[in-house]
């Protein structure tokens, strides 16, 4: 039985048109039943498969009565947008406080406030506290207050009276500084997290961090350089004073910045890059296997032995043949160190240096690097290093002098006449000479300290414990 014995020729006809509009596949052998061999075809040309392309412009024949109803066109569906939630506030703050993290007496200091913060936890520790702001009333003020008397950032002799006073916005602030952030005098959000950190674990920091400090061996000299880890911060110490500070980006948690210390010995201006061979491991071979263009787009020659370049071509990129070589990446824009490597020779061959990519400043979370360290304002921090460096072009090794030189891509080293001692270290919690204890979050998990263990193992009114060289 054929299509035409069912249903009118024309009422076929109709009914392929509007099949075709709609996207419907009509095979040949049905449109055979009404399409005329000799003329063209209605419906549009016949593709491969038997299958009918429809045409470009048709209209359909208005229905008659007899015909069947023909079915409406699909409603496209309409993806929604991925809502992005707002980034949220940025509540941290770099230091402006001029006592160096790290001086010969922060080790005492430091064991000397876990004692204290231990008898705060023999003692019950301190109440959770609330979101509060100014102009509240009532139970969470009360709970707040005790909070920040017992840490000492409100006065013994406040008042416990529930009614929020200008005082109270003080102590707030100071408590604020102590965590690293923004000072606003509200409690909410980072501030309240902090606050409700247990007692516990803040003499767990303290303890651990005097436990570090206890294996420092650094020779403080009049400058020196510090870079605490947790804080993701560098400072410049000149006479026992922080002369600048720096917002810095540090090992993320997989590849973590080292403690360590050594001797900045010269200023590297247009680096090239040696890149280490886990990176050359976990990352470069991957990307080499996905895109064998990689490493000339990203301007990083292969060296072999003999310092002789080597095709990228040649190199088997299924196995870790590459590991053999040497990766270097040419100088200049895009190079991963930026403009300026600070040279400090270690066993970590870790350093710090500028970066093209400095986004990750403006961040509250700055634990993100490969174990170097980014540094903000890294033309700031050659020029006080440089200080007293003869050599300049200009007379001086200012940062024009030192962009100046950056602008001929030439590759440039700038020693230093006297080196300067740098520490990198990992205080979660420390204390300075007025017993103010400071708290970062211990994001590398290293604070391993007990609650029971005895905080750091000095005896008051005993100086030092660490191999501390004045």
């Amino acid at each position: 039985m054929s299509l035409s014995s069912l249903m009118p020729r024309a009422s076929l006809i109709k009914f392929f048109a509007a099949a075709a509009l709609i996207g419907m596949a009509i095979p040949d052998f049905a449109l055979a039943q009404v399409t005329d061999p000799l003329s063209p075809n209605p419906m549009g040309p016949t593709q491969p498969g038997g299958f009918v392309k429809p045409a470009e412009s048709i209209t359909p024949p208005l229905a008659s009565p007899g015909d069947q109803p023909v079915p409406a066109l699909a409603t496209p569906v309409v993806k929604k947008k991925k809502i992005v939630p707002p980034a949220p506030p940025r509540e941290a703050a770099l230091s402006t406080d001029p006592t160096p993290t790290l001086q010969p007496e922060t080790f005492f200091a430091t064991a000397k406030a876990s004692e204290h913060y231990s008898m705060i936890v023999d003692a019950g520790g301190w109440p959770m506290v609330a979101a509060v702001r100014p102009g509240a009333k009532g139970k969470s003020v009360e709970d707040l207050r005790k909070r920040l008397k017992i840490e000492g950032d409100l006065p013994a002799e406040a008042s416990d009276e529930g009614i929020w006073t200008p005082d109270l916005i003080g102590a707030v602030k100071h408590a604020q500084a102590r965590y690293g952030l923004k000072q606003s005098g509200i409690v909410a959000g980072a501030t309240l997290r902090e606050l409700n950190v247990p007692a516990v674990v803040r003499f767990k920091q303290l303890a651990s961090s005097a436990q570090r400090l206890a294996g420092l061996s650094f020779s403080f000299g009049e400058r020196y350089v510090v870079v605490n880890l947790p804080s993701a911060s560098v400072e410049a110490v000149d006479n026992g004073v922080v002369s600048h500070r720096y917002v810095a980006v540090v090992g993320d948690v997989e590849h973590r910045s080292p403690e360590t210390t050594a001797r900045i010995v010269a200023i590297n201006l247009n680096p090239t890059w040696t890149l280490p061979t886990s990176i050359i491991k976990n990352e470069i071979i991957p990307k080499m296997q996905k895109n064998p263009g990689y490493l000339t787009r990203a301007k990083i020659r292969i060296l072999d032995g003999h310092g002789q370049e080597v095709d990228p071509a040649r190199v088997n990129w299924n196995s870790e043949r590459a590991t053999l070589f040497t990766l270097r990446q040419d100088s200049g824009v895009g190079n991963a160190l930026g403009s300026i490597r600070i040279q400090m020779p270690n066993k970590d061959a870790v350093y710090m240096h500028d970066t093209p990519s400095k986004a990750l400043f403006a961040a509250d979370y700055r634990f993100a690097s490969h174990g170097c360290v980014r540094v903000q304002g890294v033309y700031d921090l050659a020029q006080w290093l440089l200080e007293g460096t003869t050599g300049s072009p200009t007379g001086a090794w200012d940062v024009a002098a030192l962009k100046g030189i950056v602008a001929t891509q030439e590759r440039t080293d700038v020693k230093m006449p006297k080196a300067v001692p740098v520490a990198w270290v990992y205080l979660t919690g420390w204390a300075n000479g007025e017993g103010v204890a400071q708290f970062r979050p211990d994001v590398y998990g290293l604070d391993s300290v007990s609650v029971d263990a005895a905080p750091a193992g000095v005896q008051p009114g005993v100086q030092g414990g660490a191999n501390t060289k004045l």
